[in-house]
């Protein structure tokens, strides 16, 4: 493993009144969003969790792939510790995130591991938009906010740095780059984003609810077999031994191709043959999983969440049934998410047309998205 990321899930809620990571969003607790965003995300091999003593349980129900589930200590530096310790020795890189910003990105991620990768140590920050005045004896100051930022998480550092800073450290810090800095370690900044709130009170949880848009995409595609009897039949990212498979310059999966439209369609970016033509010999027979995982990581780049896929296969043969399981978490590990929320259905065209006769295999989907854009 490369990259680890440790999501602290420790802290009281005291300002907010009442315990704010388990307040229902999406249907699930907040901090499952943090968790699921940094787990899907390609450029982390881990997630581990450090969460309220006692409440290890709890947590690991909603997170049973979590790489651990760790009681937190009495501060949030005490939490990242423990946490930043128990990740494997061999690993090079962490990242640390509050579980109370739900609405972190990929692409937030990506910026974070990129510039640990190429400096050492990273965190993200947004410009000061108001103005900030700072108490001086009796009265106030104002700094020239230009040269002000809000800090943002996840934020990331070499393995070894960040141990030695929580090793060194002599004070309490509010964050892993002033744990650094205070070691001497030179923390880069890179763009935050304005979207990434950490929920604090009620009002934080309000404007972050309401701000939400959901889009629905539609995707098709249909397939005729193959005349080359040898030819791979490949559905759903999965390898039937239904002999010949479906033609096409890729692997000609159709139940594939229509998810990866489904999720283009929906933020707008086109389609599958865009992205993919058949045209560019680096696509021949190249598995349609991976125009789905790019599809998948286009979407979330745009700052969307994959919400649910719903999809249909009409086809006589192969019979999708006995291996629905397997198809449906191929569909899920391609687009990253759950498998919950992955729908595959299967039904024959009674005879009709050329799907009917057998001569090749059609598929529709539709993928929700959703975004919180909040300003």
């Amino acid at each position: 493993m490369k990259t680890f990321a440790v999501l602290l899930a420790a802290g009281s809620s005291t300002r907010f009144g009442q315990d704010k990571l388990w307040m229902p969003f999406r249907g699930r607790p907040l901090w499952t969003r943090s968790y699921d965003v940094l787990a899907a995300c390609p450029v982390v091999d881990a997630v581990g969790i450090v969460c309220p003593v006692g409440r290890e349980r709890d947590f690991r129900a909603y997170a049973p792939d979590a790489a651990f589930v760790l009681a937190g200590g009495s501060s949030r530096q005490d939490s990242s510790r423990i946490g930043t310790e128990a990740v494997p020795i061999e690993v090079q890189n962490v990242l640390v995130h509050d579980a109370a910003r739900p609405l972190v990105t990929d692409a937030l991620i990506r910026r974070i591991v990129d510039a640990v990768e190429r400096t050492g140590a990273a965190f993200p920050a947004v410009p000061v938009v108001d103005t900030v005045k700072q108490r001086s004896g009796g009265g106030w100051t104002t700094p020239d906010r230009s040269t002000l930022v809000a800090v943002q998480t996840p934020q990331g550092a070499r393995r070894d740095l960040l141990v030695r800073a929580h090793q060194e450290a002599s004070g309490e810090t509010t964050d892993e780059a002033s744990l650094l800095e205070s070691i001497g370690v030179t923390v880069e900044s890179v763009e935050g984003e304005v979207r990434n709130i950490k929920v604090t009170n009620p009002e934080d949880a309000s404007r972050m609810m309401s701000a939400m848009e959901t889009r629905t995409g539609l995707g098709y595609d249909v397939h005729a077999f193959s005349t080359d009897p040898e030819r791979p039949m490949w559905l759903g990212g999965v390898e039937f031994d239904s002999k010949p498979g479906l033609d096409g310059h890729s692997d000609a999966d159709a139940l594939l191709h229509a998810v990866t439209d489904a999720l283009l369609g929906a933020v707008g970016l086109g389609d599958i043959g865009h992205l993919f033509p058949n045209t560019d010999p680096r696509w021949k027979d190249v598995r349609s999983s991976h125009f789905l995982a790019e599809a998948a990581a286009a979407v979330r780049a745009q700052g969307w969440d994959i919400v649910h896929v719903d999809a249909t296969v009409l086809a006589e043969r192969p019979k999708v049934a006995p291996r629905h399981a397997e198809v449906v978490a191929a569909i899920a590990e391609a687009a990253g998410v759950p498998i919950g929320r992955v729908s595959v259905k299967a039904t024959t065209n009674e005879g009709l047309g050329a799907i009917g006769r057998g001569e090749g295999v059609a598929a529709f989907a539709v993928a929700t998205v959703r975004k919180f854009d909040v300003y």
